[in-house]
Parts: structure tokens; C-alpha cells; sequence
């Protein structure tokens, strides 16, 4: 029987073979910025089958998400900066020096002592990295992580040095002037404005809702659950007069929006 991890060779080489100039062409297209949206919704499709415990589910969804660190290494790989060995090298090295109570000579330690210990050995390597960059910034340290989230997070810190509209009027002023750049940007057709002028509006909406006191990620969390019923029940009172969505029209379907909307929909 073969070492666990001992397969993942062959999913380099079948990327490889795809990413070859007689393999597929779609991947071939493929940038580290056209995979973005795809690594974000693997991961999410990860943490979903991880919800249901489903088993099966979460297997092929820890495959689809693996698959997407072996393309974005096949792409840093032809660009001469890194490859997969690097990666899987790096989090190896990291791993151990952030377990010197199994592979040094810190022994017996408690599950809470690991964890300050952790953060210890975490706080030191940041700060020598921020000592090599000689930075300081302001808003240095906000990690990655949902979008809506990282906004706010951002936001507030550059608030709290006195870069900010004041009060909540003077930021959804913002959000006005963002929509009129967005309008006339969408009027203009270039594609590259409108991506920008729309995350502006994007950035506009979550300061007002920092100021407001409502998390933006959850509020868009549950403005789509709340869509996603109530585009259900539109699609189950379609269903009692022998219709789809596909066989409907926008007026018949707005009604049935409005309806939910007085049903009580949440």
C-alpha cells in the first residue's frame, strides 16, 4: 500500500498535461486572476459539505479545492517563481517550527499551552517580517478572508486614525456619488471602469454599514437567504398554476415577489 499523500504526483502531471500547448483550452486560458472566483467558491463548497456531514460530498469537495492550489502552483511555476514543491515545503517548514513540543524539545505540554505557544512563535515571525519591511502602516495586519468582512475591517482601522467621513450621512453621501460614477462608467462600456467603479460602490455600502453597526458579510448573508425563499415560493405558486420560472414572465413573477414580500417571506 502506498504513503498517504503519495498520489498527489499525479494530479501535478494531469496538470501539467493540461496546461500543455496540445491540452485543454480553457485551462490553458486560465490567470491566477480568472481563478480567484473559483478558489473562493471551492472553499465555501468545502465548508457547506462540512455542514451537512456529508462524507462523500466532502471528499470530491476537498479534491476540487486541492486541485485549485495545484493549478495556481502550475501557473506561479511557468512564471519562474515557485512551484508545488515549494508550497508543500513552506507550510512543512512552518508546521514544525510552530511544533517544537513534538519535533523539539518542548515536551508535555497542555492543549492551552500549545495555543499560547502558538501565537507566540506566530507573533515573532510577523514581527520579524515587519522588521525586514520597515513599514509600520496603518492598516498592516488585516488578514484575507471574506471580502464584505475585510472591508470593515479595514475601514475601521483607517477610521480610527481619523480618516473617515464623519458620521453615517457623510459616508451613504459617498454611496450616491459612487452610483453616479457607476452609471456613467456602465454608460461607457469599459469594462475595466465598471469593475472599479462598482467595487467603489461595494466599499462605499460597507462603511455606512460600519457606521450603521451591522455586519455587511451577514447582512448579505441573509439578503440572499432571504431572496433564495422567496424566489422559492414564487417557484411554488408557479408550480400550482402549472407553471416554471422558464415558462412565467417578469410581471406574473414580481407579483409573486410582492406576495412573498406580505407573506412574510424572511
Amino acid at each position: 500500500m502506498s504513503a498517504p499523500g503519495s498520489s498527489l504526483a499525479r494530479l501535478v502531471e494531469i496538470m501539467d498535461r493540461l496546461l500543455a500547448p496540445d491540452g485543454c483550452p480553457w485551462d490553458r486560458e486560465q490567470t491566477l486572476a480568472s481563478l480567484r472566483p473559483f478558489l473562493v467558491e471551492e472553499s465555501y463548497e468545502v465548508l457547506d459539505a462540512m455542514a451537512r456531514d456529508n462524507v462523500a460530498d466532502h471528499c470530491e469537495e476537498l479534491g476540487d479545492l486541492l486541485m485549485q492550489v495545484v493549478f495556481q502552483a502550475a501557473i506561479r511555476r511557468a512564471e519562474g517563481a515557485f512551484d508545488i514543491d515549494a508550497v508543500i515545503t513552506a507550510i512543512s517548514d512552518k508546521l514544525v517550527r510552530r511544533h517544537p513540543h513534538v519535533f523539539g524539545d518542548r515536551t508535555n505540554l497542555t492543549s492551552e499551552q500549545v495555543l499560547a505557544q502558538w501565537d507566540e512563535i506566530k507573533a515573532a515571525e510577523k514581527a520579524e517580517r515587519k522588521a525586514k519591511a520597515a513599514s509600520g502602516r496603518v492598516l498592516d495586519g488585516v488578514p484575507f478572508g471574506p471580502a464584505l468582512q475585510r472591508a470593515q475591517k479595514i475601514g475601521s482601522k483607517a477610521g480610527k486614525v481619523g480618516f473617515d467621513w464623519p458620521g453615517w450621512t457623510g459616508s451613504y453621501a459617498k454611496i450616491d456619488e459612487e452610483v453616479g460614477e457607476l452609471r456613467e462608467a456602465a454608460v461607457s462600456g469599459d469594462a475595466a471602469a465598471i469593475h472599479h467603479e462598482l467595487g467603489d460602490l461595494l466599499l462605499a455600502t460597507v462603511n455606512v454599514a460600519r457606521k450603521l453597526g451591522v455586519d455587511a458579510e451577514n447582512a448579505l448573508i441573509d439578503a440572499t437567504l432571504r431572496f433564495q425563499r422567496r424566489f422559492e415560493f414564487i417557484e411554488d405558486r408557479l408550480d400550482e398554476r402549472g407553471k416554471t420560472p422558464a415558462t412565467s414572465n417578469l410581471d406574473e413573477m414580481d407579483a409573486l415577489w410582492t406576495d412573498a414580500k406580505r407573506a412574510g417571506v424572511k
